[in-house]
């Protein structure tokens, strides 16, 4: 909700500002606005693009997505366990399917990422924004803001105003927003590590494969999507007379397949988006300054190797978004808003140096044995085991700050009680119901109670996954990590801790 004043017409209000309209700007949006929170999202493009980008959902975005509502959506347009097709000298040596070995495990419902294209993931997103009243406002660029002890007010190009409790910049690498702050961005650009990137119709290509030819002095990955005539290109560039990667063209992605597939007949067309990087391997030294805060891109970039960077993004507002709201809602104190860059900063640093690594074994697998980017798959790129153990959120128990797991019960899934602006308490057996119902009672309106007993968890899913013996109590968090594991006569601190979130 907006309002104006009679001083200042071209003045509004709202609760939260975000800078951006990309997959961390809306996923931040829709956390805020589902809890009711006011919220307006402002970008500087004039027209939501179409390119791939960022194509891939983790397997913990997906749970998030699930907790938004929208993973069905995301799933319906996307590709599971994508077989990836690797060349050498232009014939193909080997397939290699992502994840193959896992599958759905009952504390882990997504044994596969998603392969969908960043446009669709942002266009879903805006659908489920839009539920909410709420849609991103285009061609409203930033000039400038200021900000005191009562709040925010952002100044647009075109001499609006906008007042806000508080401010994200969720507005990429070159972050407007990060900048006015002050804030370093320390790193590097690795220049000899440059790529050509774009979206091209591909004819004499089977879609059924992610295509990958690793020579030594050049590389090609022709990546298709469902539902979708083009494919995702990404290679390397063609080098002018000053040895300088030269601007891509459609006429040079043709040269670099020609010359990978060795005049395979694969023929490209129709090119929708062109791009050229560096790889940037840096990072914020503040995720927040005052009531300002950064998330995505404006706060880390590294890397693409592991697919990371959108995931990371969606995790910074997933993580974010539910503690703005808490506060501008007034059920926590401000206090809550410092947990955000005490838990995501250190995460951030983690997957620079996962994605460096990443990316060097990538490298050498393609010199020494003609690898592909399969060198990537492992565990640690689902973010299923990222959690915040050292958080002042993480107030007890041995899980304490972890990812907080599903699991099967006889009326559905653990992750659909969770699924909400909530913090869930789940008590387990007979002898946690007076404190489920103390708890429900006294936090009503910040906790949904969840009773598991042994008629609604017979296979013991849910006591197996939370390492609960006999009769117990575990709290979850909004962002679906645990906040506290203890027994089940600890409900009254349980009840203590929320009541003084924040403070």
């Amino acid at each position: 909700m907006t309002t104006t004043t009679a001083a200042d017409a071209t003045t509004t209000a709202t609760d939260v500002l975000i800078v951006g309209a990309g997959p961390t700007g809306l996923t931040l949006a829709c956390t805020l606005a589902r809890a009711g929170a006011s919220v307006r999202i402002i970008d500087k493009s004039r027209e939501f693009h179409r390119a791939s980008r960022g194509k891939g959902l983790n397997q913990r975005s997906r749970e998030l997505f699930d907790d938004l509502g929208v993973g069905a959506e995301a799933a319906a347009s996307g590709t599971e366990h994508i077989t990836l097709r690797k060349y050498r000298d232009g014939v193909a040596i080997a397939d290699t399917v992502t994840f193959a070995d896992r599958t759905p495990t009952p504390d882990t419902p997504y044994a596969s990422g998603l392969l969908i294209p960043q446009w669709r993931t942002e266009e879903i997103l805006r659908h489920k924004l839009a539920e909410y009243g709420v849609a991103p406002e285009r061609g409203c660029e930033l000039a400038g803001f200021t900000q005191d002890t009562d709040g925010v007010v952002a100044t647009l190009t075109d001499g609006r105003r906008i007042e806000a409790a508080y401010l994200v910049g969720c507005d990429g690498g070159h972050s407007p927003v990060r900048k006015a702050l002050g804030v370093g961005f320390e790193g590097a650009t690795h220049a000899e590590e440059s790529m050509v990137i774009g979206d091209v119709r591909v004819d004499g290509l089977d879609p059924a494969y992610w295509h990958q030819w690793f020579d030594e002095d050049a590389a090609l990955m022709l990546c298709p999507f469902r539902g979708s005539t083009h494919w995702q290109l990404q290679g390397t560039p063609e080098r002018g007379a000053d040895g300088r990667p030269a601007a891509p063209t459609l006429e040079s992605f043709q040269r670099l397949a020609d010359r990978c597939t060795r005049d395979g007949g694969i023929r490209l067309s129709d090119p929708t988006w062109f791009s050229a990087y560096r790889i940037n391997v840096r990072m914020a030294d503040r995720f927040r300054v005052g009531r300002v805060f950064l998330a995505g891109d404006a706060a880390h970039v590294h890397s693409i190797a592991g697919g990371l960077g959108m995931n990371t993004g969606i995790q910074d507002a997933f993580n974010l978004g539910w503690k703005l709201a808490y506060v501008v809602l007034g059920h926590a104190a401000p206090g809550l808003l410092d947990t955000y860059e005490e838990e995501r900063l250190p995460v951030a640093a983690w997957t620079l140096d996962l994605t460096d690594e990443r990316l060097r074994a990538v490298v050498e697998g393609v010199k020494e044995a003609g690898v592909g980017t399969e060198a990537v798959i492992t565990d640690d790129v689902t973010t299923l085991g990222v959690g915040y153990g050292w958080s002042a959120l993480a107030w007890g128990g041995e899980k304490a700050g972890g990812r907080a797991p599903d699991a099967l019960c006889r009326n559905g899934r653990l992750f659909d009680v969770f699924a909400g602006p909530h913090f869930t308490l789940l008590g387990f057996g007979r002898g946690s119901e007076a404190a489920l119902a103390e708890a429900g009672e006294k936090c009503a309106g910040l906790l949904r109670t969840h009773l598991v007993t042994e008629q609604d968890d017979p296979d013991g899913h849910a006591r197996r996954a939370y390492g609960v013996e006999g009769d117990g109590l575990v709290l979850v968090r909004p962002d679906n990590h645990i906040a506290l594991s203890a027994g089940a006569d600890r409900g009254a601190e349980v009840v203590d801790r929320l009541l003084r979130l924040g403070r």
